[in-house]
């Protein structure tokens, strides 16, 4: 199983500031987010979509054209299965928020499906999103706001290096969730037994790339 990390862009919002594509094994899209990546001068290995936005013939002849003309899933969920497909374990998201908010929800959605397959990171203009880990530490982040979102309900939740600590306490999406918390501590501590977290890291500057 190749262990390296793909770069995907979805077409949510243009991203601000960009990684360094060169630390990437592949570079994924979708036929949306091509647009933009031409524009920032990013040449893709892989583009995938139903190409009902694109023109397939003005697209380089080295690139890898992969259809999925399949309307039952997002184009999201729909690149997972291909970056699955071809044996990576590992996916640094860009291009997931903005725009339309209910294409935002449905990338939430697929990658609370893929979660357990992929390790899948999602970074914008604002902040640093992922499924958390029962257990998942974090360095290096302190003075960040850092929110914990329950997908839909995280029981037994437990912080260390938070300002508002929790202790075995449970978050429910329609009840009580965890935003706009601080990271008190370098070393940030996150724990719970049942149930799915995202953890939102709020950018000061720049996205986060996490290793």
């Amino acid at each position: 199983m190749n262990s390296n990390k793909v770069l995907l862009f979805l077409n949510g919002e243009i991203p601000d500031i960009l990684p360094n594509t060169e630390i990437y094994d592949m570079i994924f899209c979708t036929d949306g987010a091509l647009n933009y990546l031409d524009k920032l001068n990013i040449k893709p290995n892989i583009v995938s979509g139903d190409f009902d936005s694109i023109n397939t013939n003005k697209i380089s002849d080295d690139i890898e054209i992969i259809a999925t003309p399949n309307q039952e899933d997002t184009d999201f969920a729909k690149a997972l299965d291909i970056i699955i497909d071809k044996g990576f374990e590992s996916v640094d998201v860009f291009g997931a928020s903005g725009k339309q908010q209910d294409h935002f929800l449905g990338n939430l959605n697929a990658a609370f499906r893929f979660k357990n397959k992929l390790k899948i990171v999602f970074y914008d203009n604002y902040s640093t999103y992922f499924f958390a880990e029962k257990e998942t530490l974090l360095e290096g982040y302190f003075g960040r706001t850092i929110s914990l979102l329950p997908f839909s309900e995280c029981k037994n939740i437990t912080t260390k290096g938070l300002e508002f600590s929790l202790k075995n306490e449970d978050l429910n999406l329609l009840s009580r969730i965890g935003t706009r918390n601080r990271a008190i501590d370098d070393h940030v501590e996150i724990k719970f037994t049942e149930g799915n977290l995202i953890i939102f890291i709020i950018n000061q500057e720049f996205p986060i790339l996490l290793a």
